[in-house]
C-alpha cells in the first residue's frame, strides 16, 4: 500500500476587514431581537441583506421574508431591510396599521438626508448608483417623482442635460466602486464647476476598507475569490476591483460548493474575502475547502481597523 501523493502547498492571503459591517450586523440584530422580544413570525420585506445563507438562518428563526408589503397580514410586525425604502413603505404600513421596525443602514439614511436638503433648497438631484439596486430604490423614493436623476456610468455624466447647470447636487449609492465612482464625479465637476457633493464621502466606510483590502491581496494572488451572493452589489465590485488590480482569475461564490476547482487550477496563492454581508462562517467553510485539497497557509493582511457599532431602534434596544 503507498503514501497518499503530497498535497500541493497553497498559501491563502485572508484580506482584512472582509465580511459583515455595522449596518448588517444590526440589520440581524434587529430581525433576531424582534423575534426574541415579540415571538414568531416576524416578516421582513425583501431580503434583510443580499446573502441567501444569512436569509435561511433567520427563517429557520422564525422570520417570514415577502417582496411586498401586501403579504404581510393584518397587525403583524415587519421590519425593513437594511437597503432602505421609499417614503411610500412605511406609509403603507401605517395605513395598515403594521407594526414597523427600518433595519435601514445609518449611512443610507445619512444619504436619503442629503438628498431631502439639496431638494429643499431647490436643487436638481444626480444619484450616481445602479438602477433596480433596492438602495437606488430607496434613495429616489425619498423625493418626488422626476426629482432624481440617475447617473450609472461615465458615459451618462457626459451627457447628463440637467434643468438648470448651475442648481445640481449629487449623492451616491453606498456600495460602488470607489474608483468607478471617482471617475465619473470627475466628469460631473467638470461639466457642472457649481455641482454641490455630499459633506463626506456617501460610499460607505465598509465598502471603501473592503476594496481597499483587496487591491492589497490581488497583485500577490493567482486567483482571488469573493464570498458574495450576486445580487450584492458590494461584492460584485470586489470582483471587479480585484481583476483591475492585477487578478485576472477573480470569481464571485456563494459558498464553498461552488467554486470551480478546475478554473481555479493548481494556484500557489490564492486572495480570499467576503462581501459585507457574507457571515463569517462562509470564509471558514470555504477555507475548510481548501484544506481538503492542499497543503495551507493562511495570512492575513490588513488594510484597515473598524470599531463602528450602530445603535438599534429605541423599541428593540435593553
Amino acid at each position: 500500500m503507498t503514501d497518499k501523493a503530497p498535497k500541493p502547498k497553497l498559501t491563502l492571503i485572508l484580506a482584512s476587514p472582509r465580511g459583515f459591517c455595522a449596518g448588517v450586523d444590526r440589520a440581524i440584530q434587529i430581525v433576531e431581537t424582534a423575534i426574541e422580544k415579540f415571538g414568531p413570525p416576524v416578516y421582513v420585506r425583501h431580503e434583510i441583506v443580499h446573502n441567501r445563507f444569512v436569509v435561511e438562518e433567520l427563517e429557520k428563526k422564525g422570520a417570514i421574508f415577502v417582496e411586498e408589503l401586501d403579504e404581510v397580514p393584518e397587525g403583524a410586525r415587519v421590519i425593513f431591510s437594511a437597503h432602505g425604502v421609499p417614503k411610500s413603505v412605511p406609509a403603507d404600513a401605517r395605513a395598515r396599521e403594521l407594526v414597523y421596525f427600518d433595519a435601514t443602514c445609518p449611512l443610507v439614511s445619512k444619504v436619503h438626508v442629503e438628498a431631502e436638503r439639496h431638494y429643499e433648497r431647490g436643487l436638481e438631484i444626480v444619484l450616481i448608483g445602479h438602477a433596480g439596486h433596492p438602495e437606488v430604490i430607496g434613495t429616489m423614493g425619498q423625493l418626488p417623482e422626476g426629482a432624481v436623476r440617475l447617473v450609472e456610468t461615465v458615459a451618462d455624466a457626459e451627457t447628463l442635460a440637467p434643468r438648470d447647470a448651475g442648481k445640481l447636487a449629487f449623492v451616491t449609492q453606498t456600495t460602488l466602486s470607489v474608483d468607478d465612482t471617482a471617475d465619473i464625479v470627475a466628469v460631473l465637476r467638470r461639466r457642472f464647476p457649481e455641482i454641490v457633493g455630499p459633506h463626506k464621502e456617501d460610499i460607505c466606510y465598509a465598502t471603501t476598507n473592503r476594496q481597499d483590502a483587496v487591491k492589497t491581496i490581488a497583485p500577490k494572488s493567482d486567483a482571488v475569490i469573493v464570498i458574495g451572493a450576486p445580487n450584492s452589489s458590494n461584492s460584485m465590485r470586489l470582483v471587479e476591483v480585484a481583476e483591475r488590480a492585477g487578478c485576472p482569475r477573480s470569481m464571485l461564490v456563494q459558498r464553498a460548493a461552488d467554486i470551480d476547482w478546475a478554473a481555479l487550477g493548481t494556484p500557489r496563492t490564492v486572495g480570499l474575502t467576503a462581501g459585507a454581508s457574507a457571515p463569517d462562517v462562509l470564509v471558514a467553510e470555504v477555507i475548510d475547502a481548501f484544506r481538503a485539497r492542499f497543503d495551507v497557509t493562511v495570512e492575513e493582511v490588513a488594510a484597515a481597523r473598524e470599531s463602528v457599532q450602530f445603535k438599534l431602534p429605541r423599541a428593540l434596544a435593553g
